[in-house]
């Protein structure tokens, strides 16, 4: 007996898989808190002593927003902001589900990697941290998770070690290297495995590095990872 619904089911997110025709299917997102040192220290937290914590953001069509190579996405400036950050981030792609994963095995269940941005309405998400609520009206709103194309983690073997960067209309804002994670890819994983039983297509937001800011309508973002394809965004 197939099954009746009463209206069509919701679309869930799939991202473009570089150098094919093939498309990864989105499950859930996690995203990483304060996972460079840098960043850190700028959002008033101590990373010396400060263990991974972890937030999501739906993994839905309305939140996760694949970008092509070569485009800017156009999407529209969030509401009930006007302090609206972004933050570049390395994307993990999960091929292979597990729970209480070891971190020496944590790269088996890696599919590849992406540029993703974890766009942020820092005033709200700062309303709700001083209130000690949930963050999801500042992390998990429509259009927060632009990605770039998914690259098979074979093809893109020294990622881990690679500069990341993101500019504002031209001027560059952050510029780290992915080896300043406080909490590797592998670690991440593991302790992310210890709390959900990770399922492939899901993504992990790794982290931003210092120089997070607001951008104004109308200009335009770039998130560069080496080894990666750009992801470009404006939010008009």
């Amino acid at each position: 007996m197939s099954i009746q619904f009463e209206f069509a089911p919701h679309q869930a997110a799939s991202l473009a898989i570089a150098g094919g025709d093939t498309r990864f299917p989105v499950r859930r997102v996690y995203c990483v808190g304060r996972n460079y040192a840098g960043h850190a220290r700028e959002m008033g937290s101590d990373p010396d002593r400060e263990p991974p914590f972890f937030f999501s953001k739906p993994g839905d069509a309305d939140a996760v927003v694949p970008v092509a190579p070569g485009t800017t996405a156009e999407l529209p400036f969030p509401p009930q902001t006007s302090n609206f950050h972004y933050e570049c981030e390395l994307v993990v792609a999960i091929g292979k589900g597990g729970a209480n994963i070891a971190v020496a095995d944590a790269h088996s269940h890696v599919f590849g990697y992406a540029v993703g941005l974890d766009m942020t309405r820092r005033d709200l998400q700062g309303k709700m941290k001083d209130a000690g609520r949930p963050w999801e009206i500042g992390k998990a709103f429509d259009f927060s998770a632009p990605v770039g194309p998914v690259h098979r983690a074979a093809d893109v073997p020294g990622v881990e070690d690679a500069a990341i960067s993101l500019t504002v209309d031209g001027v560059t804002k952050q510029s780290s290297h992915v080896t300043h994670l406080t909490w590797s890819i592998a670690e991440t994983i593991a302790n992310l495995s210890t709390l959900f039983t990770l399922q492939p297509g899901d993504l992990i937001f790794s982290g931003t590095p210092e120089g997070v800011g607001a951008v104004q309508r109308g200009q335009t973002i770039v998130g560069h990872v080496d080894g990666l394809t750009d992801i470009a965004v404006r939010y008009v």
